[in-house]
């Protein structure tokens, strides 16, 4: 069964209600698809990690007034983005009173397409079928992932948030980048591979925005069609597969063996650091 709009009732849910919802469910709202509380799942050890301290979701720029509440009501104090300077310039977030912006942009060392490139030919149909008639989307998804690793940029944007969530004083804290897939998808991934969630388990996890996305996407594919491409080949785009995940952690452990390695070697956090994370975010 897929957990779905289990809280935030159009925007006025509570913190509180969360904990009989199924870990990943999506929180219900009226602008943020997408939105989710990192916490409920339980690790291979028997700990569970907590909820209400750390949340995922696409960009904040079409979240309604009855959305900012609710996040101020769980108590927001920190918003990472993780998007390019020109994904926040065109859609500029609208943030919780009293929250505080963190803008980390992952992708800017990347050389070629990256995960803002493509929403961007997302919502230009006539460019996208050309471009993808003959682009190997999932090659390209393939190398995206593995930058998400290896990129300074993006090691030194992870090293950031990984180490704001280390730091009580920026909790509860919610990150995202555009449709909170990709860069957000491997910062959850990351931080629930740390604290113990089996592997299968963060890639159900991680699956779990085709569902969400969906009603972002159902215009776009309607419109891709009538231009004549191919919707499936869109969706590919659109949404994500649980081979991009994996090339990612396959490039964490060929270039630092585990993730813990990826943290401390990648990143630059220490085992303090990572015992620090696994004492805020475990039960």
């Amino acid at each position: 069964m897929t957990p779905h709009d289990e809280t935030l009732d159009g925007g006025s849910g509570n913190a509180a209600q969360a904990e009989d919802a199924a870990p990943g469910a999506e929180l219900a709202t009226n602008g943020i698809p997408n939105l989710r509380d990192v916490g409920g799942y339980v690790t291979a050890d028997g700990r569970r990690v907590r909820r209400g301290l750390v949340y995922r979701s696409t960009a904040l720029d079409a979240a309604s007034d009855a959305d900012l509440r609710s996040l101020r009501e769980r108590g927001i104090r920190t918003v990472v983005d993780l998007r390019t300077a020109s994904e926040r310039t065109s859609a500029p977030d609208r943030l919780p009173e009293g929250a505080v912006a963190v803008d980390l942009d992952v992708m800017a060392d990347s050389p070629g397409s990256s995960p803002a490139k493509l929403a961007e030919l997302a919502a230009s149909p006539e460019q996208a079928v050309q471009v993808l008639a003959t682009t190997d989307v999932d090659a390209v998804f393939d190398r995206i992932y593995r930058e998400l690793v290896s990129l300074p940029s993006a090691r030194a944007s992870y090293r950031a948030l990984f180490g704001a969530l280390a730091d009580e004083a920026s909790l509860p804290a919610l990150y995202h980048c555009t449709t909170g897939k990709d860069r957000t998808g491997w910062a959850t991934a990351a931080l629930l591979l740390l604290l113990g969630v089996d592997e299968p388990t963060v890639i159900e996890d991680y699956l779990l925005s085709n569902p969400y996305l969906e009603g972002k996407q159902e215009q776009l594919l309607r419109v891709f069609a009538a231009h004549g491409g191919d919707p499936e080949r869109l969706k590919a785009m659109m949404g994500v597969k649980a081979e991009y995940l994996q090339s990612a952690i396959a490039e964490a452990r060929s270039s630092y063996g585990t993730i813990e390695g990826y943290f401390t070697d990648g990143l630059g956090l220490g085992p303090d650091v990572q015992q620090r994370l696994r004492e805020i975010f475990l039960d």
